[in-house]
């Protein structure tokens, strides 16, 4: 042990001694980039057109093989999606082999094969690789569409159309699509259900006969192959796959604004805003200051080390991430810098993006950031180029970009040369700060008052389809006369009346929901006067319990016992059970407003906005600000599918927004002036 001892202090005199003699003072110089060897691709073409690259790799007994459809982008029009529904229909059975024997087939193999508009997939254990291969390709060259799969493929599509029309973060990406390249152009047209409804099944075969050919495609094969073999067996497999004529199509013109703006799109189901600072580059894989615009998007927003994620997030609490993205392309790259926050910091957010936006383009970076930078990438780099499908990759980019044969192999010499005035340089060209749409969806009525106060932008306003409209109504005259109190009457009249409210003592709830695949209980007493009972069971055990006896109460969680004080406290005692809503005579009728094309009436009451359907009368939705680590935040609560129990309408639905997640619960039993007693809120 002495001895052992001995060393280490040996080790550790030599590393201070060493360390002394560093000048601390002056930045090290780079050593030379990391060697990486790339497997050697070979090639040959089909008459058909197809081309084929092939890369070996025997550290591992297989194979796969990736198929390329690289065809110009193209106007779809009134019959947005029918390039989509085409993939996916594609390889639902062909004219020699059944869907359901496809399938299992490829199952008993143990492989994967895959289609979609674009392309083909196919892996496997290299023994079974040429029938899995086989297999790929009788879906490419010989897939049956029939109107069975076709009606199925339309009702989902549909279906998932109507599922996410309230969702912010979807009208969100259509939108800033729209805006950014127009509806005449392919980046910017998107799936409605009209036009779904406009594809026929014909139209699907004239999509898949017109643009799924060979003469613009690229089979990338990779893994434990012998090229001789694989050229033999691409030869037999398509061959007879007939190239065709791919219709011409001239891209529009894409302009960004003159001068920076707000395009403002209101979603008044938003609990935040989404922010994306937006502007289109003509960036290409190759160009000479495509490693210069990598590493600056890196410092700015290209992870959790980044300006941006450190600025609003680990500083302002904003967010939980903001980063930004620079895309390359041969027809129309973009830039964007994105962050979603809450409702109430969105004005604060959009100067604080653009104040990182302009510092890294208008101030050079440091040292340091730049270092680390690129250490980051190279990292990134060695580490991918460890993996097969890397190499066939880089041999397909070469093809698409007409790159020199040694631009993989010089990749890390290229990025250990930019400079500081490169990051700079590449800022000011591709990060438009004076010539970007700062492209906002959220709630208008809680942030397009503090956005106006910004003298620096002018706003315009958009639907969620992307067609300008005028500013939104923030809100719509109270009548004269109507308060809260006459509000929550008309809720109880709508419920089942007051004679019937009065006579319920007691309730009890037991609602389920899912969440990671675990089922959690939430089981609710409640009493009168103003008793409260709420257990949570997760995974089958007590997850937390709060009780509330009129007075005085406690919550449990985890085993460990707080009692109720503060605001907890008094938010407890201001309820009126069994019916809060008695409660909420006491507010404020602060306004009317539409949500989804039906006004509400919406009372503050406290820390809480409660809303009720106009023309019901019914609750739809309470909102309630509670304080969180990063500052206040709001907790969404939905009500929905009322059933009569006992002659009163309740609830059989709720939303319960979690912070990052959303419980839907269900009500699976519910009784009334049974079920409880005092035991409940000891």
């Amino acid at each position: 042990m002495k001895t052992k001892i001995l060393s280490i202090v040996a080790i550790l005199a030599v590393s201070f001694a060493v360390n002394a003699q560093i000048d601390r003072s002056k930045m090290p110089k780079p050593g030379p980039a990391p060697q990486v060897k790339l497997g050697k691709a070979q090639k040959f073409k089909l008459k058909n057109g197809l081309t084929v690259i092939m890369v070996e790799n025997h550290k591992l007994p297989r194979a796969a093989a990736s198929l390329s459809i690289d065809n110009y982008p193209h106007l779809e029009g009134n019959k947005t999606g029918v390039n989509s529904m085409m993939g996916s229909l594609l390889g639902r059975g062909t004219s020699n082999i059944s869907k359901d024997d496809f399938n299992e087939r490829v199952d008993f193999l143990g492989a994967n094969v895959s289609f979609s508009s674009d392309g083909a997939s196919a892996s496997s254990l290299k023994r079974y690789f040429p029938e899995v291969l086989g297999l790929m390709a009788d879906g490419v060259k010989n897939s049956q569409f029939t109107q069975e799969e076709f009606d199925k493929e339309v009702k989902v599509t549909l279906d998932n159309i109507k599922s996410g029309e309230k969702s912010v973060t979807g009208a969100a990406r259509r939108v800033e699509s729209v805006l950014t390249y127009g509806k005449n152009h392919p980046n910017g047209e998107f799936v409605t259900k009209e036009t779904i409804n406009n594809i026929t099944l014909d139209d699907v075969k004239k999509e898949y006969n017109t643009y799924y050919r060979p003469n613009n495609a690229y089979l990338v094969v990779i893994g434990d192959i012998k090229p001789k073999e694989i050229k033999k067996l691409v030869k037999k497999l398509f061959s007879d796959w007939n190239p065709g004529t791919i219709p011409s199509y001239t891209l529009p013109e894409v302009k960004n604004v003159e001068t920076t703006e707000i395009d403002f799109i209101n979603m008044p189901n938003a609990v935040q805003s989404e922010i994306a600072v937006i502007n289109t580059i003509d960036l290409t894989l190759g160009d000479d200051d495509y490693f210069a615009a990598l590493l600056a998007n890196q410092i700015l927003g290209g992870g959790g080390t980044a300006r941006l994620f450190q600025n609003l997030r680990e500083d302002k609490g904003y967010t939980y991430g903001s980063y930004s993205s620079v895309s390359q392309s041969r027809y129309k790259g973009r830039f964007s810098a994105t962050a979603s926050v809450r409702n109430m910091v969105t004005d604060s957010s959009v100067v604080e993006l653009m104040k990182e936006i302009n510092k890294i383009r208008y101030q050079k970076v440091s040292e340091e950031e730049l270092k680390n930078a690129k250490e980051q990438y190279i990292g990134s780099f060695v580490i991918n180029a460890q993996n097969p499908s890397t190499a066939a990759s880089f041999a397909l980019n070469k093809e698409l970009y007409d790159l020199p044969d040694d631009f993989y192999e010089t990749y890390l010499a290229k990025i250990n040369s930019v400079t500081l005035d490169d990051v700079q340089d590449a800022a000011i060209k591709y990060f438009r700060g004076d010539k970007a749409r700062i492209v906002i969806t959220g709630k208008a009525i809680d942030v397009l008052k503090n956005l106006e106060k910004n003298p620096v932008y002018k706003i315009k306003y958009f639907d969620k389809y992307g067609n300008p409209t005028e500013k939104p109504e923030l809100s719509l005259p109270i009548p004269a006369g109507l308060t809260a109190a006459k509000v929550v009457d008309k809720y109880v009249a709508a419920i089942g009346g007051a004679e019937k409210v009065d006579a319920v003592k007691t309730m009890m709830f037991v609602y389920k929901a899912t969440i990671q695949g675990n089922e959690l209980e939430l089981t609710r007493k409640i009493a009168g006067p103003n008793k409260e009972s709420n257990v949570i069971t997760f995974g089958g055990q007590v997850f937390q319990k709060q009780v509330f006896n009129g007075e005085k109460g406690y919550s449990v969680q985890q085993g460990r016992r707080q009692e109720l004080s503060g605001e907890e406290l008094e938010t407890a005692k201001a309820k009126a059970l069994p019916f809060e809503d008695i409660a909420y005579k006491a507010g404020k009728l602060d306004r009317i407003e539409s949500i989804d094309g039906n006004n509400m009436y919406i009372i503050k009451f406290k820390d809480a906005e409660i809303f009720y359907d106009v023309k019901t009368g019914l609750k739809i939705k309470s909102m309630r600000t509670v304080k969180g680590p990063q500052g206040d935040v709001q907790v969404p609560s939905n009500y929905s599918d009322y059933k009569a129990v006992n002659g009163i309408l309740i609830p059989h639905k709720f939303e319960q927004g979690m912070g990052r997640f959303t419980l839907n619960f269900e009500l699976k039993e519910v009784k009334i002036n049974e079920g409880v007693s005092d035991k409940d809120f000891e």
